[in-house]
């Protein structure tokens, strides 16, 4: 389910980060805080970044942020057995992979919102199906608390059970760019052609940026 009132708070976000960096991609802007400096208070802000974390891949392998040092990568939420939204989201996201297959510097990484069904075994025959090889896509699983607080604390999306819901879960269909310092760059909503266009040429540009 895509909630139209967090994308415009992401669009917000975006456009304040594009007002102090005019040239390449924008940075997702976190929070400011206030501080005491020689009796003044003064505003900081940061760009928001992917903290440590420690997960399941779809072979069973332990995969933390360091797997992902030295790449631009693409993360999403998902459930194997979704009904709406996941199928379009992965169908155009293996676009994504098929463009980028063998590019040491992209990843794309799925994260498992159905912790109980999705064991790394039921995502590797998902993936297998899909055609996809190897582990420069991974998808990955791991305790309810760490997936559901990285999807909503630090990429932004939304995602909760719901038993009236199809599946049983609803979750925002956002493939969320982040870069090689792992800072949020961009989201695009993964249902629709024109944004994961859009993400595909965003991810050009960044990558450009990094051989300059």
């Amino acid at each position: 389910m895509i909630r139209p009132g967090a994308y415009l708070m992401l669009l917000s976000l975006f456009l304040f980060s594009c007002k102090d960096k005019p040239k390449g991609l924008p940075f997702l802007q976190l929070e400011t805080t206030e501080k005491i400096v020689d009796g003044k208070t003064v505003i900081d802000s940061a760009f928001r970044t992917i903290p440590a974390f420690k997960l399941l891949n779809q072979d069973s392998a332990v995969v933390t942020e360091k797997n992902f040092d030295g790449t631009i990568y693409v993360a999403d939420f998902f459930f194997t057995s979704c009904p709406t939204i996941c199928p379009v989201m992965h169908r155009n996201l293996l676009k994504v992979y098929q463009k980028y297959k063998g590019n040491p510097e992209v990843k794309l990484a799925s994260h498992t919102i159905d912790v109980k069904y999705d064991t790394p075994s039921t995502m590797k025959a998902y993936a297998t199906k899909l055609g996809v090889e190897g582990t420069q896509w991974e998808y990955l699983w791991g305790s309810r608390d760490e997936i559901y607080a990285l999807a909503e604390r630090n990429y932004l999306v939304a995602a909760q059970e719901d038993k009236n819901a199809p599946g049983g879960f609803v979750h925002q269909g956002y493939l969320v760019l982040v870069d090689k310092e792992k800072r949020i760059r961009g989201a695009y909503d993964g249902t629709q052609d024109k944004e994961v266009a859009q993400l595909m040429s965003d991810m050009d540009v960044l990558l450009k940026e990094y051989k300059k």
